[in-house]
């Protein structure tokens, strides 16, 4: 008998920049199809599976702003490049023969249905994996607020956050060889400290939700089932 899985429903968020692999731009197609292949696993242990992605491997809404552009407008264009990623997710995932659908918070009817409570936990209902496109379907608010948004509307018993390092630390381990490596916090610890995991609307969305956050590895392959069977490193968010 396999170990029954810490969780029955998840929220999984992944970055943008997690689909490009080493390239500089865009999607890297064996890693949305390694992701997926994550996602596959989660499944055949029995947990339903969400999923947000972020869309800065193919633009950012604060470049815009940040060259004196209109914030409004590049988060617009922003939310339009996490579609494209979703798109890419759900092609990786259907090619391994698992159900999912794409819902987006902006209605573009010709490519995917428009994001309702109601039809995404009824998808989850199902056995079908959800994709949710285009955040939270308004601007100033970042695919992380977007994250700790639908995972409290789907009831999930936890939010995953897949990064490039196997937990939260107190500072950028690349850069400073003498960052801490945490194995439990609160979310008031996360806020308190400024740990740059999530933005604080996510984490005080989830605080008041009663999510965890599980931030782990996206790129150790099986990364995702290791720690839903209680195993791997990851930081727990409670």
């Amino acid at each position: 008998m396999p170990p029954k899985p810490t969780y029955r429903r998840v929220l999984l968020k992944a970055s943008g920049e997690a689909l490009m692999g080493d390239q500089g731009f865009g999607i890297d197609v064996s890693v949305a199809d390694r992701i997926a292949a994550d996602i596959a696993e989660a499944r055949e242990l029995g947990v339903e599976v969400g999923v947000v992605i972020g869309g800065g491997n193919i633009f950012r809404g604060v470049a815009v702003a940040s060259k004196g552009g209109d914030r409004v407008t590049g988060d617009h264009m922003g939310m339009l490049g996490t579609v494209i990623n979703s798109f890419a997710l759900r092609t990786s995932l259907v090619k391994l023969g698992v159900d999912a659908v794409v819902l987006s918070a902006i209605a573009m009817p010709e490519l995917c249905e428009s994001f309702s409570q109601r039809q995404a936990t009824a998808y989850m209902d199902a056995g079908k994996v959800v994709i949710f496109a285009g955040g939270t379907g308004n601007p100033f608010f970042t695919t992380d607020s977007a994250a700790a948004l639908r995972a409290a509307e789907i009831g999930a018993d936890a939010l995953f956050k897949g990064t490039l390092v196997d937990g939260i630390y107190s500072a950028d381990p690349k850069i400073d060889s003498k960052a801490e490596r945490f194995d439990h916090l609160t979310h008031e610890e996360v806020l308190v400290r400024g740990l740059k995991v999530m933005d604080t609307a996510a984490i005080a969305l989830a605080r008041e939700n009663n999510i965890p956050i599980i931030v782990y590895s996206i790129h150790e392959k099986g990364g995702l089932g290791t720690i839903l069977r209680g195993e791997g490193r990851c930081t727990v968010v409670s």
